[in-house]
């Protein structure tokens, strides 16, 4: 067994993988449904190797420019996740849920500090509640940053390891409650209220025509199509495409075969007697004028035209602020197949009424022609690309670095952001700019959740490594269980309070307001169980602004929570 530790210790890097493999694969079990997830089990798993570790004799530390580096990944990813839903919380209805996301956020603080001094918890104990208890494991980051800088003194007999290691006890001792108790709440508070969610997010959707979308003529409910005919016509026969499209908008022609060419569909392009032409419209359009062309033929190569995907940034003022329902006599209606809409992030339940906001990002299907068509229409286009504008992530992280040295004086003493506050304010600078060009700076979903997944949980496994050899010192059943209750406390108040505003003072629709409130808690987790439990996907409208809000203060708090409570 000691040889096994020794060569760990001596190995440090598979250690590490070690402590991640298990953590995922531990955070993936659940029961009923609740899980502890991959981060919390960072902290439990390398806890508990470390600890054994120390029982052999065998101490385990591992490198904290590797833990640094890893946090300043994560704290840019979370700032590139959040950008577009942090400037969209500056106006319109963006500022109901702001006000309940600083109000929760500041109720969490507020709680687990005057908590703390009142049970005389020991140095650390803040930080570590505070994250678990908002299930904000980001927070962990920001309140060693308190340790390490000399913000707070240390106690004589507390070192800088015993502090940090009282976090890490902390947050795991906080956090299942702070994960179970926030799904619960959130998901039985309108029952609680005496309110019907489910009526609630039902009216919403007849209200704003979710159940008859497809009238927009956006969907695939009436699908466009693409035939092939055969030009026997005289009377289309010496007219260029440019002028048949004037003639008959309600078509496109995308291919012209000519023999044994393939034309493409050139505006200047003249139609001749016996040409193969392509076209493209809604199966309405396709049928009402039978024999306009000619004969349909099977020509595979004709047809040999893919459909194209892309996504559609609304910045045109032309479209902001139009319902979807004015575009169903649109040249587009019929063209192509809106798949989706998302608003900061997160999806928006579609209907008639759905009015688009400046940045709202539409994903849609369709011929290329008709998708440069919304183009036109709506805003700016990008198509998926897997690739990583890795230039912009480097400037990105230097600019953030940079803001990160900015020291303003007060109180006798230079105060910063430091290096995560700085990346963080970085990525949503660029994710900002981002979001208005998209000519630069990619960053596919995929890639920012390998920053912010990866850069997290092995933050997280480094922080309960380099804890665990000091835990048995520090735990004993009677702060165990005083951590527990104020992290109890923490939890459970805030969302109460949050939802009290927010239905009966900014009277926000019952169903929505579960969102906002599993926003201002910035989880995720109670979005979800809220849209499962009305049946609909309307809570998530509540969800982004909050979230986005909620997530850069409850982070930064971890620092304040350190500050405020010693």
């Amino acid at each position: 067994m000691i040889a096994f530790l020794t060569f760990l210790q001596n190995n440090p890097y598979i250690l590490l993988f070690l402590v991640v493999g298990l953590s995922v694969w531990v955070g993936r079990g659940s029961i009923k449904g609740y899980g502890l997830g991959a981060v919390a089990a960072a902290i439990v798993i390398g806890c508990a190797i470390s600890s054994w570790g120390a029982a052999f004799g065998v101490h385990f530390e591992l490198d904290n420019f590797t833990k640094s580096l890893f946090y300043y990944l994560f704290m840019y990813g979370v700032g590139l996740r959040v950008g577009p839903s942090f400037i969209n919380s500056l106006k319109g209805d963006g500022l109901k849920f702001t006000f309940l996301a600083v109000l929760s956020s500041f109720l969490g603080l507020g709680i687990v500090v005057i908590g703390t001094r009142l049970l005389a918890l020991p140095t650390g104990a803040a930080g570590g509640i505070l994250a678990g208890s908002q299930t904000m494991s980001a927070a962990i980051g920001s309140a060693e940053q308190a340790i390490t800088s000399g913000a707070i003194p240390l106690p004589p007999g507390t070192t800088v390891a015993s502090a940090t290691a009282m976090i890490a006890l902390s947050y795991g001792i906080t956090y299942i409650w702070g994960t179970v108790g926030i799904i619960l709440i959130c998901k039985y508070l309108p029952r609680w209220w005496g309110v019907d969610a489910r009526k609630a997010a039902k009216d919403y959707e007849l209200e704003y025509g979710v159940p008859n979308v497809d009238d927009a003529g956006l969907s695939g409910y009436r699908p466009f199509d693409l035939r092939a005919y055969r030009l026997v016509n005289a009377a289309i026969a010496g007219q260029t495409i440019g002028k048949f499209r004037q003639q008959f908008s309600e078509y496109q022609i995308e291919n012209v075969e000519r023999g044994e060419q393939l034309l493409g569909a050139a505006p200047g392009l003249v139609l001749e007697l016996g040409d193969i032409i392509a076209l493209g419209g809604s199966l309405d359009a396709l049928t009402e004028h039978m024999g306009l062309i000619g004969p349909e033929v099977p020509d595979a190569r004709a047809l040999n035209i893919p459909l194209d995907e892309a996504v559609i940034l609304v910045t045109h003022k032309s479209a902001v602020g139009k319902a979807l329902k004015e575009f169903s006599s649109s040249s587009i209606a019929g063209q192509v197949q809106l798949m989706g809409i998302e608003r900061g992030g997160a999806p928006l339940p579609v209907g008639l009424e759905t009015r688009l906001q400046r940045l709202d990002v539409m994903h849609m299907i369709g011929l290329r022609s008709a998708i440069e068509k919304a183009s036109a229409l709506l805003g700016k286009i990008a198509r998926p690309s897997t690739a990583t504008d890795l230039l912009t992530l480097s400037l990105g992280m230097i600019l953030g670095l940079l803001i990160g040295l900015i020291q303003v004086p007060a109180y006798g003493a230079s105060v910063g952001l430091g290096n995560a506050g700085g990346l963080l304010v970085s990525g949503i600078i660029v994710s900002s700019l981002v979001s208005r060009v998209r000519f630069f700076g990619n960053t596919p979903n995929a890639a920012r959740n390998i920053l912010e997944d990866m850069g997290l949980i092995f933050f997280v496994a480094i922080v309960g490594v380099n804890a665990g050899a000091n835990l048995v010192s520090q735990l004993s059943g009677i702060v165990a269980l005083k951590i527990f209750l104020l992290g109890f406390v923490a939890c459970t108040i805030p969302p109460f309070i949050v939802w009290a505003v927010g239905f009966h003072l900014f009277k926000i629709n019952p169903a929505i307001l579960m969102g906002g409130v599993a926003g201002a808690r910035s989880h995720s987790g109670p979005a979800r169980e809220a849209a499962k439990e009305v049946q609909s996907s309307v809570p998530w409208i509540g969800f982004p602004v909050a979230y986005a809000v909620s997530g850069i203060l409850l982070t930064v708090f971890g620092y304040f929570a350190m500050v405020l409570a010693h």
